[in-house]
């Protein structure tokens, strides 16, 4: 046991909590493995930390037992508080726990830098959490790090390299600002009700600037276009974009005839330059 708290499976059942499709949810309740999510995020003594659907509060003990300063944790069933009121009452001061949608909450308010993200996210809203915290309006964000949870394949999207099926919008947009590998592979009945497909915790360091010059906007146009096709040539997939868009592609040193799944990072962020009024 990683504290004096009951297991999870027994704090399950004292509060009835059955996880529920509607949010999203599959409880980890394997508290060795909430442990390996945490540490896994790096040395927490010094950090504020932001969970994202802590459930029944597994790795909630888990980033808080490996010694995180404070944790927020922002949870929308309301069934699950009194499970997470127990944690807070554990570790006094350091847990805070929001009832609300994390799509709606600025956790900005309640969070002293550094900060560093690491969640569990429900399947529902991940991919969309992960674009806003890629895509603020200023760069560097607030956070340091994310280390989250999500299905195995939208794990090896995130990661994926060229040439490869995986690769494509949401590994370029990663990949342009920060850090990503694959730190942890979970087997569906790792989780409690056990999901149809496989898990992966990716671990994501921020870089302090963009890994190579390009307008944010222009750069994810491109990239919406070339892969919005990608089975056709880009000269056509991206002629939308520009009227003279194989002398721009040239200009970036890549072929007309390539598909978006060819191109390196530094290709498309050369085409965005060059595309630029």
């Amino acid at each position: 046991m990683i504290d004096t708290l009951p297991p999870l499976r027994d704090v399950i059942r004292a509060h009835d909590l059955r996880a529920k499709k509607s949010f999203g949810q599959n409880f980890l309740l394997d508290l060795n493995l909430t442990a390996r999510i945490a540490r896994s995020a790096g040395d927490l003594r010094e950090v504020d930390v932001l969970e994202v659907g802590p459930g029944p509060g597994g790795l909630t003990r888990g980033l808080l037992a490996s010694g995180a300063r404070r944790v927020l944790a922002i949870e929308k069933d309301a069934r699950c508080l009194p499970a997470l009121a127990e944690i807070e009452a554990a570790y006094p001061g350091r847990l805070q726990v929001i009832e609300g949608d994390a799509l709606t909450i600025d956790p900005l308010k309640y969070l002293q830098a550094p900060v560093r993200v690491v969640a569990n996210l429900p399947y529902n809203i991940g991919t969309e959490l992960l674009i806003r915290w890629m895509t603020p309006a200023t760069w560097p964000p607030f956070w340091e790090s994310l280390t989250l949870m999500f299905q195995r394949e939208v794990a090896e999207r995130i990661v994926a390299r060229p040439g490869t099926k995986a690769y494509g919008r949401l590994a370029l947009m990663v990949q342009w600002r920060a850090d990503a590998q694959i730190v942890l592979g979970l087997p569906p009945e790792a989780f409690t009700p056990a999901p149809k497909v496989s898990s992966a915790v990716v671990h994501i360091r921020r870089l302090e600037s963009p890994r190579y010059p390009a307008d944010a906007a222009i750069l994810e146009r491109v990239i919406a276009a070339g892969f919005n096709q990608r089975r056709k040539m880009l000269r056509a997939a991206l002629r939308s974009v520009h009227p003279q868009i194989e002398d721009k592609l040239l200009a970036a040193n890549i072929a007309p005839t390539a598909r978006a799944e060819e191109i390196d990072l530094a290709r498309w962020c050369a085409l965005s330059e060059v595309l630029q009024p």
